[in-house]
């Protein structure tokens, strides 16, 4: 799993010439750091970068705030059908992606969004997944503490926000990663949605950078390296919090 990774990083620091050498070698002869300077000269690979930047922080940010709320409605809230919608939503996720792409492009097209972030954004601000997490997530917490609470004169609202999401840093956490990789790497909906180079993301800037009759591997290897450093250092960052007993923690004393 890890050997095309470090390939990857072998041929971002080789010339051109020795990425075809045979029999291959792990490094050139020297380091040619050059290669991840030229990675914006023939294409805006800071414009890539920013968009993906910024479509992945709205949808990660929607998504943990639409998630987490609709989760505790699904796990503590009393209302009808609770159930059978609940199954409903869930039973989306059965739907293959694939199948939704046409439908979403026609609708995409209506609103005027094609070619725009909107169309990246907007039919991605809710999850089913996370929803579905979160609300497996709330189950687990006692209900003791949504009881006292409630005694205290606290509101659903405020036992949601005071009670139940400093307590679901680790779901949080995993939601947030998982939806950070599935919008960074996202290649099919820009591939359809996108037609500006000034609005395409890392992965569609990507490809693009591969032409049709020659391709600098080097330096689109060392642009495909420093796109994944952003997931590499979100991943560090959250980690500790797929280990970390939260709801236990919040009966203590």
């Amino acid at each position: 799993m890890i050997l095309p990774f470090v390939w990857m990083i072998s041929t971002s620091l080789k010339t051109l010439n020795e990425v075809f050498i045979f029999p291959p070698s792990f490094l050139g002869e020297k380091i040619v750091w050059q290669n991840y300077l030229r990675v914006s000269d023939r294409f805006p690979f800071g414009t890539f970068f920013f968009n993906s930047l910024k479509i992945s922080v709205l949808v990660v940010l929607a998504q943990l705030f639409t998630s987490s709320m609709a989760g505790f409605a699904f796990a503590r809230l009393r209302f009808p059908f609770k159930d059978t919608l609940f199954a409903l939503y869930l039973a989306t996720l059965i739907v293959p992606f694939h199948v939704l792409l046409v439908p979403t492009f026609l609708l995409m097209r209506e609103f005027s969004w094609v070619d725009s972030h909107l169309s990246l954004i907007i039919p991605n601000l809710v999850s089913a997944f996370g929803t579905f997490l979160m609300r497996q997530f709330f189950l687990t917490i006692p209900k003791d503490l949504e009881d006292a609470a409630r005694i205290d004169g606290c509101t659903p609202f405020g036992i949601y926000f005071r009670i139940f999401l400093p307590l679901s840093k680790p779901a949080l956490a995993t939601l947030g990663i998982f939806t950070l990789m599935g919008s960074w790497n996202d290649f099919v909906r820009p591939l359809v949605f996108i037609n500006s180079i000034s609005k395409m993301t890392l992965p569609l800037g990507l490809s693009s950078m591969q032409g049709l009759y020659s391709t600098n591997w080097p330096v689109l290897m060392a642009a495909t390296v420093v796109s994944l450093l952003p997931i590499l250092i979100a991943f560090f960052l959250a980690q500790e919090y797929f280990v970390r007993g939260v709801t236990l923690s919040g009966l203590k004393g």
